[in-house]
């Protein structure tokens, strides 16, 4: 009785598990919080599975960002070759006379060539002749001492191009071969090339795709960084969604919904009409013809925002000549909010391409 009375020692309620750091290595840290001023990618998935879907998210995204790009330059390199023009030889039906006239005068200076080519064979015909007949005088014969000179000049003529060709250059096999070996030794082996590799992916500043934390449960973000060259989020997915919907090649595993976003301000009434105002005059110009439109909105883990009257504020931003269509839009502005921050895009065909689910998208037709 008395063992069960007594009272536990301070000992006893500190032997708890101790949780130790491992030795030389960095903690890990979770990824950067979604903020405003950023574009890229709102993305869907299941429940748990936000790391899995941000890694996918980011693979999938660029390998359909580089087919992009590639077919943007083949398209390019052909619309350069059309624009030259090709060296063709141009008849026309008035040449004929032309032509014939220039025929006719080819013809006349041929004639007169071959007419100066026989006077000059007749002309040295005469001289010939002329000194044939003239006696040999006592002073035309060379004398023996010119004979000699001329011997000696050809001697010296002859052996000259033999001093040349005993001078020659140089073979000029060793510096090459010492060329070679040191470009063997400068060039990088394969575990140099991709340590730099993996260097350069680990250096936040030269990725192209970043995966920021949203917060919310099943919701990813993956940032796209801004640069002047090169297609957007609107574009990529647009391209994605058609070349998807075509094969009907499943490439996702937790992959729900893709949807760009060009435009991330604060979640309130008056941010948002403004941050909305340079994505209206991109896609709504007053110029241009009606477009029909319709406002998607979507809230996560916020109730303090009406959903009514941030509807309206960005179905007022619109100008007038684009009316609202629910039925059937052409065009979608995506209103998704997540926390404190609202997440902006613009989309076409949106209801006919399975509301941009990839699962739906790329699931065989019944």
């Amino acid at each position: 009785m008395a063992a069960e009375n007594k009272p536990r020692s301070s000992n006893d309620n500190k032997k708890r598990k101790q949780r130790y750091l491992p030795h030389n290595k960095s903690v890990k840290k979770g990824s950067y919080p979604l903020h405003p001023g950023v574009q890229g990618f709102f993305l869907t998935c299941d429940g748990g599975r936000e790391r899995q879907a941000s890694q996918e998210a980011i693979n999938v995204i660029d390998t359909f960002f580089e087919e992009l790009v590639d077919e943007d330059g083949v398209n390019k390199k052909s619309a350069v070759k059309s624009i030259k023009p090709a060296n063709k030889i141009i008849k026309f039906s008035d040449t004929d006379s032309s032509d014939n006239d220039d025929d006719d005068g080819n013809d006349s200076k041929s004639e007169q060539q071959e007419e100066e080519i026989a006077n000059n064979d007749n002309q040295a015909s005469e001289t010939e002749d002329s000194l044939a007949k003239k006696p040999r005088l006592e002073t035309d014969e060379p004398k023996a001492e010119e004979l000699v000179h001329d011997s000696t000049e050809k001697k010296s003529i002859d052996v000259a191009p033999c001093e040349n060709l005993t001078k020659e250059k140089p073979i000029e096999s060793a510096p090459k071969c010492e060329n070679l070996v040191s470009n063997k030794t400068e060039e990088k082996s394969i575990d140099q090339l991709i340590e730099a590799e993996i260097k350069e992916m680990g250096d936040r500043s030269k990725r192209r795709f970043v995966s920021l934390d949203t917060g919310c449960n099943g919701c990813v973000f993956v940032q796209m960084l801004k640069k002047d060259v090169g297609p957007g989020p609107a574009e990529i997915v647009q391209y994605m969604m058609t070349s998807l919907a075509s094969s009907r090649k499943h490439m996702s595993r937790f992959i729900l919904r893709v949807l760009p976003v060009e435009v991330t301000c604060y979640a309130s009434e008056e941010e948002i009409s403004k941050a909305i105002k340079p994505l209206i005059s991109k896609y709504f110009p007053v110029e241009a013809t009606a477009v029909k439109f319709a406002v998607l909105y979507g809230a996560r883990a916020n109730t303090g925002i009406d959903r009514m009257k941030i509807i309206t504020a960005v179905a007022k931003s619109v100008p007038e000549p684009h009316k609202v269509d629910l039925s059937n839009p052409d065009k979608t502005i995506i209103v998704e909010i997540c926390k404190t921050l609202c997440c902006i895009g613009v989309v076409e065909k949106y209801k006919e391409l399975s509301k941009y689910n990839l699962r739906q998208l790329t699931s065989p037709k019944p």
